[in-house]
């Protein structure tokens, strides 16, 4: 079972501008960078990614019902702010993987226990 939803509302509001400090400049951690599809609003939310064979890929540790994720499908377009550089990646798509394959060695653990079993595939924009 994914992270509960009250977790989600304090980490937006406590952990997430902490997160922001580092996320980008630390192994794994990455910035999101999307719009609202009904504010148009920008948002920065961190986020666990991982690179691998030229996709990048962001762990669903809330699972699919995630603003954040409906913003980057309805858009089919967002930036990842990862090392200290600015990605655009485009052709988001959930996929499934109950052995967590995905993620490097040392995270499939702590990914598993959470029951994070799906995650966003994307490709840089060309």
């Amino acid at each position: 079972m994914p992270l509960p939803r009250a977790l989600a509302r304090f980490n937006r509001r406590v952990t997430n501008p902490v997160a922001g400090l580092v996320a980008g400049r630390m192994p794994g951690l990455g910035v999101l960078v999307h719009r609202g599809r009904k504010s148009g609003r920008v948002y920065h939310t961190p986020v666990t990614v991982f690179n691998r064979d030229g996709a990048y890929r962001i762990a669903l540790t809330y699972g699919r019902d995630v603003d954040w994720l409906k913003n980057i499908l309805a858009a089919g377009e967002f930036e990842l702010e990862l090392d200290g550089r600015t990605i655009a990646l485009t052709d988001p798509i959930v996929r499934h993987d109950a052995e967590v394959g995905w993620a490097p060695i040392g995270v499939r653990q702590m990914l598993h226990t959470l029951s994070a079993d799906c995650f966003v595939e994307a490709h840089p924009a060309s």
